[in-house]
């Protein structure tokens, strides 16, 4: 349990039953454990694992003290008391990470190998390209309706520009009656231009993920879930109701306390800041992808520090530490010479001369790199138009800003 990460840990009280008397320490939780030290000594006077309890209940011992009760299969029951911060904020915490572990699905125990482990970390990485392939689509969108909302103000500008040549002709100008009439047939043109962008104001989800929710100093919590969209987050309560909503560019730092452990903060001046406080035994699933959306405003802070078997690398690193480890360990299972292969297996025992990779594996981890190739190469498409498209919006936003610009002078004269 020492090489667990430690979620949270709080003081509290323990009842020693053979002693029949309460000690004073620290309640850790871990995502599969939960464990209590002594303050005196720092022995751990239990641990048990989260799968061993069948109830987690609010008690009161000798009907005054506020406790929680945790009851094993075996039926033994552990009574903690004096909690700090306060009962249900660790109650609600040990009872979330508790229902995540039921939920989730049961680990069938499979051996070690090479190839498995290498295809663990390839699906890994083929699942974040796929969500940064989501966000990046996403984006796109964003893109192409700043388009449509700059092609829809060129034309309302050219209206504009025969407005103003009417209003700057003389009264005994001809063609005024026919000018005029311009700007009633282009009206109908409005409200389907401007319904493309407002539906697509709404982007879709990219992850959600439950968590346990609290605001400013943490005192209070509640059930709740934190939603990653595109253009922000959003955190809603047990009820599905929004709790609130911080736009992208509204956030102006996120700071990663544990693995499981983030907090939201939006600066404000001359009122108090807006600061959420999320706990979730899912939030690996939710780190990559706000570090792709949220990298120069993220800061790791020393307990968000994993051992090296849990750290979620970057998408750079990972990548290149897959395609390095697939090409040497695929060359080495697949492409072996005969020759060298019997000279292997004289010299080593029967166990070692079988291959690191099997041949299954081998078959599996090159259908996830066909895979993680065409996501690649779909990716810098829709990278390169993207680019295009920014190109061609920096283009219509100069060319709009001086049209703006010369209509405004246009205005000033005739008043």
């Amino acid at each position: 349990m020492s090489r667990e990460i430690c979620v949270h840990s709080w003081p509290c009280s323990y009842y020693l039953e053979p002693e029949k008397r309460w000690v004073s320490g620290k309640l850790s939780l871990t995502m599969h454990s939960l464990r209590f030290a002594a303050d005196k000594t720092g022995e751990a006077l239990v641990s048990f694992p989260l799968s061993s309890v069948i109830e987690i209940k609010k008690e009161a011992s000798h009907f005054v003290f506020s406790s929680i009760t945790v009851l094993e299969k075996d039926h033994v029951k552990h009574w903690f008391s004096s909690l700090q911060p306060s009962r249900n904020v660790v109650f609600s915490i040990i009872e979330h990470f508790w229902r995540e572990l039921l939920l989730s699905p049961a680990e069938v125990p499979v051996p070690a190998t090479k190839g498995k482990q290498l295809t663990g970390l390839m699906a890994c990485s083929q699942k974040r390209l796929e969500e940064t392939a989501r966000v990046l689509h996403h984006q796109g969108e964003q893109l192409d309706s700043i388009t449509r909302g700059l092609e829809k103000m060129d034309s309302d500008l050219d209206v504009a520009d025969r407005l103003l040549t009417e209003l700057e002709s003389p009264s005994w100008w001809p063609f005024s009656s026919k000018l005029w009439k311009m700007p009633a047939e282009s009206k109908p043109k409005k409200g389907t231009a401007t319904a493309g962008p407002k539906a697509l104001g709404k982007e879709g989800v990219v992850v959600r993920i439950p968590a346990v929710v609290s605001q400013g100093t943490g005192c209070h919590v509640k059930a709740g879930s934190l939603t990653l969209l595109v253009s922000g987050l959003e955190i809603h309560d047990s009820s599905s109701l929004l709790m609130h909503r911080f736009e992208r560019e509204d956030i102006d730092d996120i700071k990663v306390h544990t693995p499981y452990e983030i907090s939201i903060r939006q600066r404000f001046i001359g009122k108090p800041d807006i600061t959420y406080r999320l706990i979730s035994a899912r939030m690996p699933e939710a780190l990559p992808i706000l570090e792709v959306q949220f990298s120069q405003k993220m800061e790791l802070l020393e307990g968000a520090l994993m051992p090296k078997s849990a750290r979620m690398s970057s998408p750079a690193e990972k990548g290149c530490t897959v395609w390095q480890a697939a090409s040497g360990l695929m060359d080495h299972a697949v492409h072996r010479e005969p020759c060298l292969a019997s000279q292997e297996a004289q010299l080593l025992p029967p166990q070692m001369s079988e291959p690191l990779v099997s041949e299954g594996d081998a078959q599996e981890l090159r259908q996830i790199l066909r895979k993680l190739k065409s996501l690649a190469l779909d990716t810098e498409t829709e990278l390169e138009r993207q680019d295009e498209a920014l190109d061609g919006i920096t283009a219509a936003v100069d060319r709009t800003t001086l049209t703006i610009d010369k209509h405004t002078r246009r205005a000033k004269k005739l008043t």
